[in-house]
């Protein structure tokens, strides 16, 4: 009975999975919520399977580019790898993953399994399978409604790192909030050793320590309240780095050492794309693999929908890229501080539940450093446009246009005077805004 439900369970997701793909949908949710309803325990049935271990990628910005960069690693050296390349990162898309990659009997085939999980959701995965590693990347005030603020993920995270026992735990070390969960567990850290952003002077975020309450003070600030920092009441600060970048070149590119061995010169926009590579680089080395053409498979990977994506319209680059919380539209705005060109600027927001319906944060996002990029045109759109003007509208822009995202609005928006276009939206933005993309981008 037991082996008719793995099947009946493992069978049906699959279909599932087709029957939504061949509908245009991910089909990377519901195939695992009904494949759980058959057979509750078909998540722990197929993970038992993996042969090698099992990492776990956390935190609020860059864990589906540094899980799918960790899993471009593995895979490079012969390595067969589960790991959920979309991003469904609750419970029912990870058991998407792993019926994907078995077979129809509920066999597995596996070496690694490499899995983007959302951080509320770790402490339902654990309870299924086991958390050999998990790589914390940050921790920044993202869906207030769902998470709250900072101090509530963090509790969230210490209850599933309660329930793993032996775990080694993979942290941003620049970060005081991801710092803490390497208190008293088993933990290595990455980290910038460079101060790369002079300009910045302080930080609305992550501004208490998590210890003691005091505040937590800079040498030097990266973005947000990543940096090297320190507590100002107790012994709390930036722990020793055992994987640090080094000599940093942002001239067009992304060129750095680790740890003084590895050199990487990298086709990649964004400065926080350093702290996604030394992260899946740290996991990989943790796991006792060593790659001798790192910069291959580096520059090998393609990112994910919406994380600087480049589309030519009517001849003119118009870069989409997901941004859904202060920390990531400040990092967006200094990309483009750091393309010379002039820019078409669209931003969109929705409210969606997986936006986070509170956008009060918004007036958190340093709008007004888009007054210096060299912006021609800007326009706001998504269900609150009109908020987004208002915003904008704060920040200095006084002709901000609202519109709906059609193919003929963004056709319009990438005809304008500026030499490249970009489109920064959230969540459930995002798809929509790419299947326009494609349809109408020159290559479409």
């Amino acid at each position: 009975m037991k082996k008719l439900r793995i099947i009946l369970a493992t069978l049906a997701g699959k279909l599932l999975i087709f029957a939504g793909r061949v509908a245009g949908k991910k089909g990377s949710y519901t195939p695992g919520v009904i494949a759980m309803k058959i057979y509750p325990d078909i998540l722990k049935h197929l993970s038992r399977q993996v042969r090698e271990e099992i990492v776990f990628v956390c935190g609020t910005n860059g864990k589906t580019t540094t899980n799918n960069l960790l899993c471009s690693l593995l895979e490079a050296s012969g390595k067969k790898v589960v790991c959920n390349k979309v991003g469904a990162n609750m419970l029912a898309g990870v058991a998407c993953s792993f019926i994907e990659s078995a077979s129809v009997f509920g066999n597995l085939d596996a070496d690694y399994a490499s899995i983007e999980c959302d951080e509320a959701s770790l402490r339902h995965a654990v309870k299924h399978m086991r958390a050999d590693k998990v790589v914390i990347t940050n921790l920044f005030r993202d869906q207030l409604d769902r998470y709250g603020e900072i101090e509530d993920t963090i509790g969230l995270l210490n209850e599933a790192f309660d329930k793993v026992g032996d775990t080694t735990l993979i942290l941003n070390g620049d970060d005081p909030m991801s710092a803490t969960f390497g208190i008293g567990r088993n933990a290595v850290y990455y980290g910038i050793n460079e101060n790369c952003s002079e300009d910045v002077k302080e930080t609305n975020e992550g501004r208490f320590c998590t210890v003691c309450g005091a505040d937590i003070k800079y040498n030097y600030y990266h973005y947000s309240q990543l940096g090297d920092w320190y507590c100002s009441g107790c012994d709390f600060k930036r722990p020793y780095i055992d994987y640090s970048a080094d000599n940093i070149d942002l001239d067009g590119k992304l060129a750095f050492d680790i740890n003084g061995e590895v050199r990487l010169d990298l086709n990649y926009r964004g400065f926080y794309n350093i702290y996604n590579v030394l992260a899946a680089y740290a996991a990989y080395d943790m796991l006792g693999l060593k790659s001798d053409n790192i910069n291959k498979v580096l520059g090998a990977y393609k990112p994910q929908i919406g994380r600087m994506e480049p589309f030519m319209v009517g001849g003119k680059l118009t870069v989409l890229n997901l941004a859904k919380n202060p920390a990531g539209f400040n990092q967006a705005i200094a990309t483009l501080a750091a393309d010379k060109r002039t820019k078409d600027v669209l931003i969109a927001i929705n409210d969606c539940p997986s936006d986070g319906m509170d956008i009060s944060w918004l007036w958190d996002v340093d709008f007004e450093k888009l007054g210096e990029v060299g912006v021609k045109s800007i326009y706001a759109s998504g269900e609150r446009k009109h908020d987004t003007a208002l915003r904008l509208k704060y920040a200095g822009f006084e002709n901000v246009e609202t519109v709906d995202i059609t193919a003929d609005t963004l056709r319009r928006i990438a005809g304008g005077n500026g030499e490249v276009c970009y489109l920064l939206v959230n969540y459930t933005v995002l798809f929509a805004t790419q299947n326009i993309l494609k349809t109408i981008s020159d290559k479409g």
